[in-house]
């Protein structure tokens, strides 16, 4: 099975400091890899790198066989990120975001109803403006945004956060479909039951190093503490 991400010794700077101080990482295509470990563990950066968002300092590193050190703006287009900025326009109502990304991204009015559907955002919001929703609400519609993309590569930064059971199993049911798909899934999370539940796969960042890898169905080892 081909590597949809592989990283040798991948070193990743912000502000002069290493979040990524070497790690090494294999992603098979189709995967759902889940990452864990304690806040300024390097998660959030990691998924930044595999965007193509952030610059590899160092080592070495492909993203669906694009060069993270020469390539990385090719990369762009055929990944969605969804972090903690949910890029979402505050002034447009649910329907009309759904409708400008589904443009941009040449899905079908089909398409858009499927996603609002599948994410259980109700039809007596598609009217709302967004900065009337939710955090919940938000992440629903924010998501059914990134599904409308078709990205061969997802990345979830936290994508349980702010959301109800209702709405963690919809994320899960959607990640397991994308999959399925072919799509490769890489999640960071501190919900670990959500998460855990559709993983195939989990490696525990700490101090900006992948320092343990479980299949699936191990035991992760005990949570890092903060410093």
């Amino acid at each position: 099975m081909e590597s949809a991400v592989w990283l040798r010794d991948a070193v990743c700077c912000r502000g002069g400091f290493p979040a990524l101080a070497g790690v090494d990482l294999d992603v098979a295509e189709g995967e759902i890899l889940l990452l864990r470990g304690p806040n300024g563990a390097g998660k959030t950066t990691l998924l930044r790198l595999l965007a193509g968002l952030a610059t590899l300092d160092g080592g070495r590193g492909t993203v669906l066989g694009c060069d993270l050190q020469s390539d990385r703006r090719a990369l762009r287009p055929h990944v969605g990120l969804l972090g903690h900025d949910l890029m979402l326009y505050e002034d447009l109502t649910v329907g009309e975001n759904l409708r400008f990304f589904a443009a941009l991204a040449g899905a079908s009015g089909a398409e858009v109803r499927g996603a609002l559907e599948r994410l259980e955002v109700a039809s007596r919001l598609h009217d709302v403006s967004l900065r009337r929703l939710s955090a919940g609400q938000r992440k629903r519609v924010a998501t059914a945004v990134l599904a409308l993309r078709r990205p061969r590569l997802w990345l979830l930064d936290e994508p349980h956060a702010g959301l109800d059971e209702s709405g963690r199993g919809a994320v899960n049911r959607l990640v397991r479909d994308a999959a399925g798909s072919g799509a490769t899934v890489v999640l960071a999370s501190h919900e670990a039951p959500a998460a855990a539940e559709v993983a195939t796969r989990t490696v525990h960042l700490a101090g900006g190093v992948a320092v343990s890898r479980d299949a699936e169905g191990a035991s992760p080892p005990a949570e890092v503490p903060d410093a």
